[in-house]
């Protein structure tokens, strides 16, 4: 009699149901930052980078610390905070508000895509001139040239994003009677809004550009200012102290668009 045949147990498989959900390994980014500005105070110590070409990461932070002792940090800050945040506010909800209205009414599309796409290519940087001649050199130029950099990008990808919305979803609300407006509130802006999220990174990357072209003419105070005056003096830590604030103001503002998404797109798995 034969003996029985005994199979091995199966292997274990790991769960691949995710749907590549991305985790989060914020020491990840840290440790680049760290590494690369490690990076920069060897080569500049050993010879390796020339002083003319490339400051040392720990003058440039010695820099920093003097301009946040003696005021002037949040002199320059305040007001680039100020002009940054109502240009933006400005822009970023006339664009939700037009990239809605395209793309939930098609005479509205029939009329302002064109429009759009003839506006959206033109370097808003160029038209500085033409804004200091309207709203003058004060802060009424400098806050239209921040909310038209916005606008246009943000009506691109909010109208963009309403299309992308799953049309069977659409169907099967109006299958049970909803009305136009619970329609739009509960199904067609949710579904949008991922994508408005993301327009809104790319318009407030944008916003903070035009914050420096803005404040480089006509301005006494803001980081635009601080950078074009470190620049004329070829001081090269002043100047790479006024771009790393940029760039910490950059972390921020995707910081806070990270915070919105959690809170608004929690639905997601």
């Amino acid at each position: 009699m034969r003996p029985p045949l005994i199979r091995p147990p199966p292997a274990r498989s790991h769960f691949r149901g995710g749907g590549f959900a991305p985790v989060a390994h914020r020491w990840i980014g840290a440790a680049v930052f760290v590494l690369l500005i490690a990076l920069a105070e060897i080569g500049t110590r050993q010879g390796w980078i020339t002083s003319l070409t490339l400051p040392r990461p720990s003058d440039v932070l010695e820099t920093f610390g003097e301009l946040y002792s003696s005021g002037l940090l949040w002199t320059h800050l305040s007001v680039s905070l100020m002009r940054l945040l109502v240009g933006a506010a400005l822009g970023a909800s006339f664009g939700v508000a037009v990239g809605v209205m395209i793309g939930l009414f098609s005479y509205v599309r029939a009329g302002l895509v064109p429009l759009t796409a003839a506006l959206f290519p033109i370097p808003k940087i160029a038209l500085l001139p033409l804004f200091v001649i309207w709203f003058g050199i004060d802060e009424g130029s400098k806050y239209a040239l921040i909310a038209f950099g916005t606008f246009t990008p943000t009506v691109v990808a909010t109208y963009g994003a309403v299309d992308n919305v799953d049309r069977s979803l659409i169907r099967m609300g109006q299958s049970f009677n909803l009305s136009w407006f619970s329609i739009v509130r509960k199904i067609v802006l949710p579904g949008a809004m991922p994508g408005i999220l993301s327009g809104l990174r790319i318009s407030l990357a944008i916003a903070i550009i035009l914050l420096v072209a803005a404040e480089m003419l006509g301005a006494e105070h803001g980081i635009g200012a601080y950078i074009l005056e470190a620049g004329s003096l070829y001081d090269l830590e002043r100047l790479f102290a006024g771009v790393a604030i940029l760039s910490l103001l950059g972390v921020g503002m995707s910081a806070v668009i990270s915070l919105i998404e959690r809170r608004l797109l929690n639905w997601r798995q």
